[in-house]
């Protein structure tokens, strides 16, 4: 082997370890938030239920549904990305949950209305000066790009894709 083939193979070896650490990054990021978010509202699931209900989407029985089913959902793929386990199909389901909370966070305020999002517990009506939009659409924008690099690269450092698969 050539000096400039090895040196574009340790190159690649790099490259390679920094985009595992990169995984790693949003694989914890994606999924520590999910957990947070999922356990801060579940021991108070009517204001899960407030919070769901407050964005007017659909109708009160679904509402409440979804907002008894969310944190659960939520802790349960935060879990998973924490572990590394299933981690395409659990990003893309991560990704879709942020895409699902954009559009209702920037739905809420299209319409003017005055809620607090209930992302990490929470919601419902705040005072006008209380609404954070556009951080929270940032935020959930920025947790999707971490699902989109999980999903286009489920390989990361510390996963139990990784022992169990070789990945």
């Amino acid at each position: 082997m050539t000096s400039s083939v090895r040196a574009l193979q340790g190159t690649s070896d790099r490259s390679l370890a920094v985009k595992d650490w990169i995984g790693l990054v949003a694989r914890l990021l994606l999924g520590g938030v999910l957990v947070a978010a999922g356990l801060l509202k579940i021991t108070h699931l009517g204001s899960s239920r407030t919070a769901t209900r407050a964005y007017d989407l659909m109708p009160v029985d679904l509402a409440n549904f979804v907002g008894t089913l969310l944190p659960m959902l939520e802790i349960v793929l935060g879990l998973l990305l924490l572990a590394g386990l299933l981690t395409r199909g659990t990003a893309v389901l991560g990704g879709l949950l942020m895409l699902a909370f954009i559009g209702g966070i920037a739905s809420a305020w299209a319409r003017g209305l005055t809620i607090d999002c209930g992302c990490f517990g929470g919601g419902g009506s705040v005072d006008e000066n209380q609404t954070k939009y556009l951080q929270e659409i940032l935020r959930d924008t920025g947790l999707a790009l971490c699902a989109v690099w999980l999903v286009v690269r489920p390989r990361s450092r510390w996963s139990l894709d990784g022992r169990l698969w070789g990945s």
